[in-house]
């Protein structure tokens, strides 16, 4: 009963919507709304359990003293901290969320000047490594590689003010943009779907167990 209970509640609540999709009847709607709405309660639980799992593996690591402890202060010094914020800020403590009188809230503060920067630190890090790609990929080894380094060249050349002013620059990177390169993301794209749709199915059919903490002979 430990392992079937869990495989019935997916399959029930993977099957309901999919019942509801193709088969818009008034009941069946209503069963799928109140579906979502008890899906979005198992979201604020959910949350809750994240944020007991990171205190719980970040106190230990701390208390271990592992590799990367400091980092580990950091963040619950920074989930601490916001996640107060937000509480208090949630009651209308400190003026809500966003702004009063034109002033940020300490929550908006921490937002725009704490958040944000090291968002944009993170992501301009990638760049690093975008740019080691592009010139492992860019080695025109053979002709697609060759093919790859020449669009390429063109649609950064096209994306720049001097290539802009290049005559018939602009049109080209504007046609490898809308057609070869929007082929290609429609395939990456359906090929994705494909695999959610396959991956659903296997919860649903209760094939794939992971998520239970189940092996398939379970």
């Amino acid at each position: 009963m430990r392992s079937q209970l869990p495989l019935i509640l997916t399959f029930v609540a993977g099957v309901i919507p999919v019942i509801a999709l193709f088969s818009p009847h008034p009941v069946m709607v209503r069963i799928a709304s109140r579906a979502d709405r008890w899906l979005v309660i198992m979201y604020a639980f959910a949350i809750l359990l994240g944020v007991v799992s990171v205190v719980q593996s970040n106190t230990k690591k701390i208390a271990r003293r592992d590799r990367g402890w400091p980092y580990a202060i950091v963040l619950l010094a920074g989930l601490t901290v916001m996640g107060g914020f937000g509480i208090l800020a949630n009651f209308g403590i400190f003026g809500g969320i966003t702004t009063v009188a034109g002033r940020p809230t300490p929550f908006q503060w921490c937002y725009s000047n704490v958040f944000l920067p090291l968002q944009a630190t993170m992501f301009s890090l990638l760049a690093f490594y975008m740019a080691s790609a592009s010139f492992r990929a860019f080695r025109a080894r053979n002709l697609a590689a060759g093919l790859l380094m020449i669009s390429a060249i063109i649609v950064m050349f096209g994306r720049i003010p001097v290539g802009e002013a290049v005559p018939f620059v602009p049109m080209i990177t504007e046609w490898i943009m809308d057609n070869p390169n929007a082929a290609a993301q429609r395939g990456i794209i359906i090929g994705a779907a494909l695999g959610a749709a396959s991956m659903s199915l296997r919860v649903i059919l209760g094939i794939e167990r992971s998520h239970l903490g189940l092996g398939k002979g379970e």
